[in-house]
């Protein structure tokens, strides 16, 4: 038989993937009983850059070159916030000026090329039938290099074998995933249906061993034997690398075309799924102005084949017609109660236009956001009549509606999810989904909790017609965050609170509106038999028994996901059912989820950790930041008032105890326990946890507190990390920063200090340094750049705020930093050597700088506990 041309041999450097993908039913499993903790769910998906498309290279098995996938593909369409850049120190400032608009390339339609082999390989017989396995007996390298993957990121790279050692409930084991991060070098992807085990349900995999001679493989979690009808039947080991799956942790399986009876894929540029505007009526002056700038500014950085509606919503519904042309028409329907069908079927079949492509009604737009006034009444903001529910049925009736084009009888929908954006000033105090207007109203708690049933399930109606809200709140005014967030997470969208409909506002619009999203999203979680996934927290519910197939022993674990987007995580929880007998455990995440251009994809990504009996061996091997966002996303799960947060600082401080009790050692001539050394990033990282907003006395309102909550339960790992841990950076001379520990000796009165804390980002600048106008301009220049840098891509967008020492403002960026001016001397310098550069005078200087208070420094608050702060590393 002829041999096919060898493909260029798979390279083993894991290089992370790009984009989500989509979800076919998925199959079940009936696993020992599982803690799924679904945080009310933001969505936030940020901007992405654009990649160079590459030129693909063919492979046998039907497969495109991650390049292919990286520029045209469907797959490759999500966006998150990118960790931020690995300042070397120093590091220079990007010269990229802030756009409010990031810059995202526009979906291109999925398309495969049509040369692709539609058949198996040539099948190979010559008599080896020994199992074959894919990887070698397991170097270090290549048991931990997966470990790393952006998609999988686990809190340690080694298991330990013994029950007991490894079930320490203080620091836990476990793993952050990310279905759908866009990375910049993605993953094979392959036009095919993937071999699974028929016994567990698992996939074929590069750890897999194989019979080369009958072509049969062993799969990796329950150790049956599958067949492959054939196709991977090879001369060697070494040719079964020219199958993606058996030569990579990370592949992508795309099927091209719909499952839906009667649904024509519409690629045009002209059916993009279309965005619907819903405003709030009821705003002051001030605030209407701000919000007028900001629609302006998104409809104008909306590319041309865009389309959107716009409804205004008070004590009635206004849907904006469009077909005017030069003034500003409305049709009204009534706020309080859901619209009837025959008023639906008016709007719907009549003559107006409602929905309309940016580049046919742009004018209109405009002249509709100029038309708007402000509220006349004399009433509190609080006490004004919203529709807001009965707008958001209104929106979806018209998105469901005949669709504006139509052909010889079908009706062609738009590919993807569609939109609906809530700008909101207040909460929903009229119509279905309402409020009283007053928190002392005597039927207010079942009233309260008759509303959250009924926008829950108008979020589910939204998702069920492949609809996204996004509800973007700003102002004063309390918005009654439990009330409107279950309409968000049920629809896969976000809730977002903002001081003000200024610019953060305006960049958060544009963000929401040009995100991509997956949707029927499932997430399929197998392991070792070893391993017991205890918890799982993140955007998504548990699957329904009838929602995906079933195979005989299918034990994986499976989750529903409202949405599939990039800047989502979720954080499980495992532990050893048993000691380890194996020399390596495995672990399967598959996401299976429909792309924008409704391809359905399943994303496999399997990974092997190595077992040790080593404590020691283990410890090492646990990535510090990782096990601290797991740590901080199953304290804040239990954090849901500010009185459960008090509770939670003190449940860090019995954590951090516990894990010196258990892995550290007795300092000498000391009653106290020395933390492990190979923690030492750890208390730091849990002191900030403690003290900062997310279970500090930092954020005031019950309501902010909730938003940021939900907010990080659901978060990418980088945003996650920042959120927990600040992130320090020191202007210099020359336009340079130096990164620093984010401790309060940075506060140097001749220098301007950067400090990113995930949602907020923080300019400092020194006395002395704005005693000099034209230094302190520049520095602050730089710092701003620096600051719009590092959050170009992040959604929501963070407030960048900027203050002179002294201010009053400069207590939001005081209260974040470590007090480490209590600290001695000799502890200072080990833990900010930076402070071995300034003379005598400098550090006298900046000794009389600090105002005393009561807070602790880390190495107080670890003493306090009768521990023996780490050594710094």
């Amino acid at each position: 038989m002829a041999t096919p041309p060898p493909a260029p041999p798979p390279t083993h450097t894991y290089s992370p993937p790009p984009n989500p993908s989509t979800p076919t039913p998925r199959p079940e499993r009936r696993p020992s009983p599982l803690a799924f903790s679904s945080p009310v769910p933001p969505r936030f998906s940020p901007q992405r850059s654009p990649h160079d498309p590459s030129s693909s290279t063919q492979t046998p098995p039907a497969m495109l070159s991650p390049s292919v996938n990286n520029a045209n593909s469907p797959a490759s369409k999500f966006s998150t916030p990118p960790g931020p850049p690995v300042f070397s120190s120093p590091l220079r400032p990007a010269a990229v000026p802030f756009r409010t608009s990031p810059a995202s390339p526009q979906p291109v339609a999925f398309s495969l090329p049509s040369m692709l082999p539609t058949s198996s390989s040539p099948r190979y017989s010559n008599g080896s039938v020994g199992l074959q396995p894919q990887t070698s007996a397991g170097t270090e390298e290549e048991f931990t290099h997966v470990g790393e993957s952006p998609y999988v990121l686990f809190s340690a790279h080694k298991v330990l074998k013994h029950k007991k050692q490894a079930n320490v409930p203080s620091l836990g084991f476990g793993a952050l995933v990310s279905p759908g991060r866009d990375i910049s070098s993605g993953p094979q992807v392959v036009q095919r249906d993937p071999h699974r085990c028929q016994n567990c349900g698992a996939y074929a995999n590069m750890y897999c061993k194989i019979l080369i001679g009958s072509g049969q493989w062993q799969c990796v979690i329950c150790g049956k034997l599958n067949g492959s009808e054939g196709e991977y039947i090879a001369p060697s080991k070494e040719d079964l690398r020219n199958w993606p799956e058996l030569s990579s942790p990370l592949v992508d399986f795309v099927q091209a075309g719909n499952k839906r009876p009667g649904y024509v894929p519409v690629s045009d540029s002209r059916m993009s799924a279309p965005i619907f505007l819903l405003i709030d009526e009821c705003l002051d002056e001030a605030h209407l102005q701000h919000l007028q700038s900001s629609l302006h500014a998104f409809v104008d950085s909306l590319p041309q084949s865009s389309r959107i509606g716009i409804l205004s919503y008070g004590r009635t519904v206004s849907i904006y017609d469009f077909s005017e042309g030069s003034m500003a028409s409305a049709d009204v329907l009534p706020g309080e109660k859901s619209p009837s069908q025959e008023s639906l079927k008016s709007l719907i079949y009549g003559t107006g236009i409602y929905l309309s492509s940016i580049h046919a009604s742009l004018p209109v737009a405009h002249t509709i956001f100029s038309s708007m006034r402000p509220y006349k009444l004399k009433l509190a903001e609080a006490s004004r009549d919203r529709c807001l529910g009965t707008a958001v049925e209104v929106a979806l009736a018209l998105i469901q509606g005949p669709a504006a084009e139509v052909s010889r009888g079908i009706v062609k929908r738009s590919g993807g999810n569609c939109r609906i954006i809530v700008c909101a000033g207040g909460p929903n105090t009229y119509g279905p989904g309402s409020v009283p207007h007053s928190f002392s109203h005597p039927n207010y708690p079942y009233m309260e909790k008759t509303a959250i049933k009924w926008m829950e399930d108008l979020g589910h109606r939204a998702h069920q017609h492949d609809t996204v809200v996004d509800i973007l709140c700003a102002g004063q005014c309390p918005v009654r965050v439990p009330v409107l967030q279950p309409l968000a997470k049920a629809s896969g969208g976000v809730l977002i609170l903002n001081d003000d409909f200024g610019e953060a506002f305006g960049v958060n619009l544009q963000r929401a509106s040009l995100r991509a999203a997956g949707s029927h999203g499932l997430l399929e979680i197998r392991g070792s038999d070893d391993i017991d996934i205890t918890q799982i927290i993140g955007p998504g519910e548990e699957a329904h028994l009838d929602t995906h197939e079933t195979f005989k022993n299918d034990t994986s674990i499976c989750i529903q996901m409202p949405s599939v987007e990039e800047t989502q995580s979720f954080a499980l929880s495992m532990e050893t059912k048993r000691d380890i007998k194996s020399e390596c455990v495995y672990f399967q995440f598959v996401v299976r989820y429909s792309n924008i251009f409704q391809a359905e994809i399943s994303r496999v990504i399997t990974v092997r950790l190595p077992t040790v009996d080593s404590v020691s061996a283990y410890l090492e091997s646990v990535q510090d930041e990782v096990a601290s966002v797991l740590i901080a996303k199953r304290t804040l799960l239990q954090a849901k008032t500010s009185s459960d947060a008090v509770d939670m600082r003190k449940m860090v401080d019995e954590r951090v105890r516990d894990i010196a009790l258990k892995f550290g050692t007795l300092a000498p001539n000391s009653k106290l326990n020395r933390f492990p050394k190979e923690l030492s990033l750890l208390p730091e990282s849990l002191f900030h946890l403690r003290r900062g907003p997310l279970l500090g006395g930092i954020v005031g309102h019950e309501d902010e507190r909730s938003i940021l909550r939900s907010l990080f339960l659901n978060a990418s790992f980088d945003l996650s990390l920042r959120m927990v841990a600040p992130r320090c950076l020191m202007h210099r001379d020359g336009g340079t920063f130096e990164e620093l520990p984010a401790y309060d000796l940075a506060m140097q009165s001749d220098a301007a200090v950067v400090l990113d804390h995930g949602t907020d980002v923080f300019i400092w600048l020194g006395a002395e340094l704005t005693a000099q106008e034209g230094k302190s301009a520049a520095a602050l220049a730089a710092c701003r750049t620096l600051a719009e840098e590092l959050s170009e891509f992040r959604f929501p967008a963070p407030r960048i705020l900027a203050f002179k020492e002294g201010s009053s403002q400069a207590r939001y960026f005081v209260s974040r930093l470590i007090p480490a001016h209590k600290d001695p001397p000799y502890e200072q310098e080990a833990r900010f050597p930076q402070l071995r550069s300034l003379n005598v005078e400098q550090r006298a200087k900046l000794k009389s700088s600090f105002i005393h208070f009561d807070d602790p420094s880390l190495c107080e608050w670890m003493r306090s506990l009768k521990l023996v702060p780490p050594e710094p590393s």
